[in-house]
């Protein structure tokens, strides 16, 4: 039992109402199901809980295509969500929805508070209407041609060609995505939350602690920029709560979404007697308030979120904690090639735990992205789950039940043991700080520890000399006592796998009877407890996850038969129209770093103007890293993602000259912008 009981309340993300989970949200919800599994290990009162988010044009419009209510489209989809959370074995003490009774008060409480301390501001606005539709239009459903690059077919706020940003109004040929009619302008009156007011506590609060280190630089830039006042209405037609004493006019989504924690919390303390909502809610509260959440959504949950909390009188979290995304394989998840898997599709063909593991084993306490690398995926979990953990067990088990009346010895030499339970304050510590691929590397380690005792010990050969038998006794004993020891550090990762082995052992794993002496204590027959990843399996799920695209015919190639390029590199041509197919775009070098172990390559970041792409670049030799910071170069923007032994290149800088010193990035002229296209 850790020194004194702490009062803690987690939360993750709500995941949207209007699809399914897949394995990029998953990553979040098993952090924080994993942090959340260890407080209540470590003997804490520690309540987790979500909601869906459920409220918003998106869900009005899909539910209208669907021929059904927004309420029965939310009904379904949280039922979907319940029942994959429940298979990957999160465990939530409560999981509501944002369109709750609870959510409505609490939203309208907190408004009418913010609105009577002068914090709500009203201004009249202009907006895209659709006429035919009679409904103004979100950003993302306008679509016309992009005015920096002229792309057709791009979004009302930013173009996923170039990745400039711009206003809805900038579009040219704009349409409304509703109903394909052209959008006109109209004036109406909405309702603005007085950010900039709460400039000063949020400068204080940013840099208190409570956010990583990256967060807090990241939106300092925020306030170099200024402030500005936030849209928190949304007009007729819209799926949401009303304003109190403003018919017509809505909540905008991202207003009640964070208040549906409190509305989730509300709803498990009005379920049970021994909670009480202030204790974790009101301004003096001496509990903690953790918030596990995306990098994408940090500007809502540390700018907008704590300043409605404290302009209404309310408490702040005590941290809010960001990872990054998920990654396949390399690259961004991609329905084409059926790494974009659902974790109803993962959960038909695999075993959640070793998912489980596999996060745990990559997550730190920073915001980096996360490579879900298949190949690795399953290695890792065969070698380390089955080959060190589990194997532990299954060389040793069948002794004590066949030879020992499925009793365990009084182990004379506690050395092992000892080691094993002097670690147990580095673990804590490392799941305490999120910094779960820490602890999992030493639990392997003790692992590798344990397996190496045994093999070295060989009980399967000391079984056999009658003279030997206590001593094969007390090495399978002492194994089997190693193994509950590891398995109780990992319980809050592999959940399943614990419970099996508690009902193998007969005895609950606790952090607070890791040292229990089990001398003559008695164990199930061993079954097995977990199988190995057959590449199948996952060959089956990207099978599974692949949309039924129809591939187009590739031309035959003879091997036996040269390119021109491969004849004479030199003097091969290529046509204006394959030249046209290069996509060379300004870009800012946003930050530049050594390889370790290359002797030629640069690893930039490279800022397409909203978009952030990583190359390698063969450039070590004519500039230091210091050098090229800030500078604009010209880059080619769409060539395919390239896998190296250090990561995945995403494109490649131009650059001139021999070669060594004399080489040269290609540098724009002045007055160019990142993600301008070079003509």
């Amino acid at each position: 039992m850790a020194n004194s009981q702490r009062k803690i309340l987690v939360t993750s993300a709500l995941p949207y109402a209007n699809g399914p989970i897949h394995l990029g949200h998953m990553l979040e919800y098993i952090q924080t199901d994993i942090w959340s599994r260890f407080q209540k290990l470590r003997g804490h009162e520690c309540h987790y809980i979500c909601a869906d988010d459920a409220h918003g044009t998106p869900i009005m419009l899909k539910a209208q295509q669907l021929g059904i209510t927004p309420e029965e489209m939310i009904a379904q989809v949280q039922k979907e969500h319940e029942k994959d959370f429940a298979d990957f074995n999160i465990q939530f003490d409560n999981f509501h929805s944002t369109h709750s009774d609870e959510n409505r008060e609490l939203a309208s409480e907190i408004y009418i508070k913010l609105r009577d301390a002068g914090y709500i501001k009203t201004k009249t606005i202009s907006q895209l209407f659709d006429p035919e539709k009679s409904m103004f239009l979100p950003d993302r459903f306008v679509k016309g041609t992009c005015p920096r690059c002229k792309s057709e077919d791009q979004y009302g706020d930013n173009c996923d060609n170039c990745g400039a940003t711009y206003s809805t109004t900038d579009l040219i040929d704009p349409k409304s995505a509703v109903s394909g009619a052209t959008p006109v302008m109209k004036d109406t009156e909405h309702f603005f939350f007085d950010l900039p007011s709460f400039e000063g506590m949020l400068k204080e609060w940013i840099n208190s602690g409570s956010l990583q280190q990256e967060m807090a630089n990241k939106l300092g830039e925020w306030f170099e920029q200024g402030l500005q006042q936030w849209d928190i209405s949304r007009d007729s037609p819209y799926f949401g709560f009303e304003i109190p004493d403003a018919p017509g006019k809505f909540f905008y989504v991202w207003l009640d979404a964070p208040i549906g924690y409190m509305g989730s919390f509300k709803n498990l303390c009005d379920k049970r007697d021994d909670l009480n909502f202030d204790e974790y809610w009101s301004k003096d509260s001496t509990a903690e308030v953790y918030h596990f959440i995306g990098k994408d959504i940090v500007y809502f949950h540390s700018l907008f979120w704590p300043a409605m909390l404290d302009g209404a009188g309310l408490r702040k979290p005590t941290s809010v904690y960001a990872h990054g995304y998920v990654t396949v394989n390399g690259a961004k998840m991609s329905k084409s090639k059926g790494t974009f898997i659902k974790a109803r599709t993962y959960l038909d063909n695999l075993d959640p735990e070793y998912l489980r593991y596999y996060y745990a084993a990559k997550l730190s306490s920073r915001i980096d992205d996360l490579d879900l690398n298949l190949e690795d995926f399953a290695q890792r979990v065969n070698s380390d789950l089955v080959g060190k953990l589990v194997n532990l067990a299954s060389r040793t088990a069948g002794f004590i039940s066949k030879r020992f009346d499925g009793k365990l010895a009084k182990i004379s030499d506690t050395s092992l043991t000892e080691s094993f339970l002097a670690k147990q304050e580095t673990i804590a510590n490392f799941y305490e700080a999120r910094e779960f691929g820490k602890a999992m590397r030493e639990v392997m380690t003790l692992a590798d520890i344990a397996n190496a005792y045994v093999a070295d010990s060989a009980p399967w050969q000391l079984i056999k000399d009658d003279a030997k038998q206590e001593e094969a006794h007390q090495v399978c004993s002492n194994a089997l006592n190693l193994f509950r020891i590891l398995v109780t550090y990992l319980k809050p990762v592999l959940p399943k796998l614990a419970q099996d082995v508690e009902a193998f052992l007969q005895m609950e794993l606790t952090w607070d009877n890791l040292d229990v002496d089990l001398a003559g204590h008695e164990i199930a027959k061993f079954k097995a407890l977990m199988q190995r990843v057959e590449m199948k399996s996952i060959e089956a799920i990207i099978e599974a996850s692949k949309e039924n695209l129809q591939a187009a015919a590739e031309p035959e190639v003879k091997k036996d038969v040269k390119t021109p390029l491969e004849q004479d590199p030199i003097a091969a041509e290529i046509s204006f129209e394959d030249f046209a197919k290069i996509d060379l775009r300004i870009a800012r070098i946003a930050k530049a770093e050594h390889v370790k172990e290359a002797n030629k390559l640069l690893r930039l970041e490279l800022d397409l103007g909203g978009e952030t792409k990583q190359v390698f670049a063969g450039i070590k030799s004519a500039y230091a890293p210091e050098e090229l910071e800030g500078k604009l170069t010209v880059m080619v923007a769409n060539l395919a993602p390239r896998e190296m032994r250090f990561g995945v290149s995403e494109g490649m800088v131009l650059a001139a000259g021999p070669g060594g010193k004399d080489l040269w990035i290609m540098e724009p002229h002045e007055g160019a912008q990142p993600g301008m296209k070079v003509k």
